[in-house]
């Protein structure tokens, strides 16, 4: 009989290394396919026979991305570090999801009672400003409740900094800058769960946070014209938006908990069916981007998945929060309709 000497302590190659990380992204990949493998006769085949998901659903109730799909996908994988496995092409990371540690600002322990403030304005919210600026540094002396030239500079100063619009002009991006905006919560409107079936104007199903046509809340002022997505960051609401004006279809997502969403119009510009966070912690299903980052995309997409287990990163009945680091969570439903209606080229309006 031959003995073979263990090799437990030999020293390992690149190519060795590379290998085990492929079998670690592989080894996540089926955990995740154990959770997100569903039927896509719900989307494409039997969309009639499809139904509203419940909350806080840990499988999905609608189709996500097949087994196939996903098992393609990891087949091309990069590690959890972002190193892409040798011989293998790249899965794509970049979106800006799950979140670093991204420095806060220092506390004034108050918040604005007002939705905008310029110089000349007075007031507990003027104070309330002055404060965070000498607790970041921005302001010096005592705060007075008067938006004086001092107060301006030091605001310009600040987005400068923060690299927001410069114009002095305290609003939601500036005052979440600072840690004073006020708590959001009150702005998210949450629709009665629809009946059990319900489809949109589209004939797709309805997700519990899903609603259409003259049930949706009100589309926001100045948020364009055409076929659109326009996204509310404050109620954490989106509507799809046919050219015909017709909302056929609005939902609640979870966006971003900083201050890296920029308003204004945008396009769709690439899309994904399974990409990954910035930082390799999660796969993000159905990835549709509409902005460049320094540190990666931000997009529209399903429930992240952890890459270690394949576990979903929050429940369905969490969406209205801001819980990610930049992208929108969309509850599964929501995803595989936004696949369908954004395609590249799609105007976006973020207010």
């Amino acid at each position: 009989m031959t003995h073979h000497t263990p090799r437990l302590n030999r020293p390992t190659s690149r190519a060795q290394r590379d290998l085990r990380r492929a079998c670690a992204v592989l080894a996540a990949g089926a955990a995740l396919i154990g959770v997100i493998s569903l039927g896509e006769s719900v989307f494409k085949n039997k969309p009639s026979e499809a139904t509203a998901a419940a909350p806080n659903s840990q499988a999905p109730g609608g189709a996500l991305v097949t087994s196939t799909t996903v098992a393609s996908a990891l087949a091309t994988a990069v590690d959890a570090t972002g190193t892409t496995v040798a011989g293998a092409a790249q899965l794509t990371q970049d979106g800006q999801d799950v979140a670093g540690d991204e420095p806060t600002a220092a506390t004034a322990g108050c918040t604005l009672d007002k939705r905008e403030l310029r110089i000349g304005d007075t007031g507990a919210a003027v104070t309330c400003l002055q404060q965070a600026l000498i607790a970041n540094r921005y302001l010096s002396g005592l705060a007075t409740g008067q938006y004086d030239n001092a107060t301006f500079a030091a605001v310009n100063k600040l987005q400068t900094d923060k690299d927001l619009f410069v114009d002095g002009l305290v609003g939601r991006e500036t005052a979440l800058a600072l840690d004073v905006w006020p708590d959001e919560a009150s702005l998210v409107v949450h629709t009665p769960p629809p009946a059990a079936g319900a489809m949109d104007l589209l004939g797709y199903p309805l997700s519990f946070v899903a609603t259409s046509g003259p049930d949706a809340p009100p589309l926001p002022a100045s948020s364009g014209s055409g076929k659109r997505v326009v996204f509310d960051r404050s109620g954490q609401r989106v509507w799809a938006i046919d050219k015909n004006e017709r909302v056929v279809r609005s939902w609640l997502v979870a966006g971003s908990k900083y201050n890296n969403e920029v308003p204004g119009t945008h396009k769709v510009f690439s899309r994904s069916e399974v990409s990954t966070a910035w930082n390799g912690k999660a796969f993000l299903p159905r990835m549709i981007r509409w902005l460049k980052t320094d540190i990666g995309n931000i997009g529209f997409h399903g429930i992240p998945r952890h890459v270690s287990d394949g576990s979903r990163y929050m429940k369905d009945s969490e969406l209205g929060q801001r819980l990610s680091g930049g992208c929108q969570r969309q509850a599964d439903l929501d995803a595989a309709f936004m696949w369908d209606f954004a395609q590249v080229g799609t105007t976006v309006v973020v207010i």
